[in-house]
């Protein structure tokens, strides 16, 4: 993948936030967010709200000084197995406390997640029936990209990122199926068994020039043929795991 080279576009209108895997991350970060729009919080933590760079003329906040989305100017989206509300999710995940998630009831009440893609063979302690159904892969992979672009449509944005929030698969080897791009469509239209569903929506974003980043040690990106289809669309990647470190540390204070 060739270096970029040039300046980063302002960040003009709506980003919208698209999360795969709507549970105890992904709804934090949304309460989180909402609540420090609402006066509610403060961004404990952000690197980019809080932190400063040092430059010739002083310490200048990371946000005033990199071309960033304003707060409210973010919209969140996402899928999950599960039916529940933002709302609901968060209460059950119990990460912040009931006066904070009150502040912003109404809000995470409106947010409801679309239907996964899923498969039980890559994430096996998961029951939850709010999931699509398909014909095969790559109609599975179109679906989500249907669902980008309602998405967009509706919230007005400008542009959009996704963020796997979602739950660990199991460890797989990169087979011939992810050697080539052309190999890995073949793959989503015979239902390859090694295509797991965070390389469907990880295909979905990188072919509509959406931004991936991996939250979980899942291969995903890490195949040739995604990286092959990242550099074809000029779509960054990023990513290795920050939710199982979040996870266990939750864990450990518990």
């Amino acid at each position: 993948m060739k270096d970029y080279q040039g300046q980063p576009a302002p960040a003009e209108g709506k980003l919208g936030i698209l999360l795969p895997g709507m549970g105890a991350v992904a709804t934090t970060l949304i309460a989180g967010v909402l609540a420090v729009r609402k006066g509610e919080g403060q961004p404990i933590g952000s690197l980019t709200q809080m932190g400063k760079l040092h430059t010739t003329a002083g310490h200048v906040p990371i946000k005033d000084f990199v071309p960033l989305a304003d707060l409210q100017d973010v919209e969140f989206g996402g899928w999950d197995v599960y039916e529940d509300t933002v709302y609901e999710a968060a209460l059950k995940a119990e990460v912040l406390g009931y006066k904070t998630l009150q502040a912003v009831r109404p809000e995470l009440e409106a947010l409801k997640p679309m239907k996964a893609a899923f498969d039980l063979h890559y994430v096996k302690n998961l029951d939850g029936t709010h999931v699509k159904t398909y014909t095969t892969k790559l109609d599975l992979a179109e679906q989500v990209i249907a669902d980008m672009r309602a998405f967009k449509a509706e919230r007005g944005c400008s542009r959009l990122v996704m963020v796997w929030c979602g739950s660990t698969e199991i460890y797989h080897e990169p087979s011939e199926t992810h050697r080539t791009l052309a190999a890995f469509e073949e793959g989503l239209r015979q239902n390859a068994a090694n295509i797991a569903p965070s390389m469907i929506y990880a295909y979905a974003a990188l072919k509509e020039g959406v931004p991936y980043v991996n939250g979980a040690p899942n291969l995903t990106v890490d195949v040739p043929a995604l990286l092959e289809l990242a550099a074809l669309t000029g779509t960054p990647i990023a990513g290795k795991d920050f939710k199982t470190g979040q996870t266990l540390m939750k864990t450990v204070v518990a």
